[in-house]
């Protein structure tokens, strides 16, 4: 029922909120994609309000993923904060709780790479600002099973260090972007047929 609908994972932590902020206010209404964001943070710190925020800025509606919802076209999902995120091949979200240790939480990780399995060559992944490398393993899930890598490029990120963790790996990225084209790159890709891409 889901094998055609594109699924996008947004992922950042630290200065990677104005990215997200943008991508999704320059995204359709009608969106053919499900959108899932995860920012790392420690769930102790403060009030998870980031479906509250990206809902002011963008133009399909956000809500935090509960576990045993769906994914659904032209829907942003937000990964909250004290659990992991999964996606099951049925487009199903399931939450595992964390604990206060490492790994990362929510971990990048752990969501792209069951999302490679789910959505194999519909499945596409973008790198925003943050610290560490957490989501280089998942993206090499993503490419192994043919889908879609996308990092912005330095100069338009924040904290660098997790997107070139994936820019690095050698052979797994398909795209290094200004944060201001994602969007418009996002539609292109999801389109059915996709649309020719200049200069990306």
């Amino acid at each position: 029922m889901h094998s055609s609908m594109p699924i996008v994972a947004l992922v950042c932590s630290a200065g990677g909120l104005p990215a997200i902020e943008e991508i999704l206010s320059g995204l359709p209404p009608d969106f053919p994609g499900a959108v899932i964001t995860l920012r790392r943070q420690d769930p102790r710190a403060h009030r998870d309000l980031l479906a509250e925020i990206l809902n002011r800025s963008s133009r399909l509606p956000v809500e935090f993923a509960c576990h045993g919802g769906h994914l659904a076209a032209g829907r942003v999902l937000v990964a909250p904060t004290g659990f992991h995120t999964l996606v099951n091949c049925s487009y199903e979200v399931t939450l595992v709780p964390s604990d206060d240790r490492p790994p990362y939480r929510p971990s990048a990780d752990l969501l792209l790479t069951s999302m490679a399995l789910a959505a194999g060559r519909r499945a596409i992944a973008v790198f925003l600002s943050g610290h560490g490398n957490d989501g280089a393993t998942g993206a090499a899930a993503i490419h192994r099973l043919g889908g879609t890598v996308v990092a912005v490029d330095g100069s338009t990120s924040t904290v660098s260090a997790m997107p070139y963790a994936t820019i690095s790996r050698d052979k797994i990225i398909d795209h290094v972007v200004p944060v201001e084209r994602i969007a418009g790159l996002l539609t292109a890709i999801t389109a059915d047929p996709p649309l020719k891409l200049v200069g990306g």
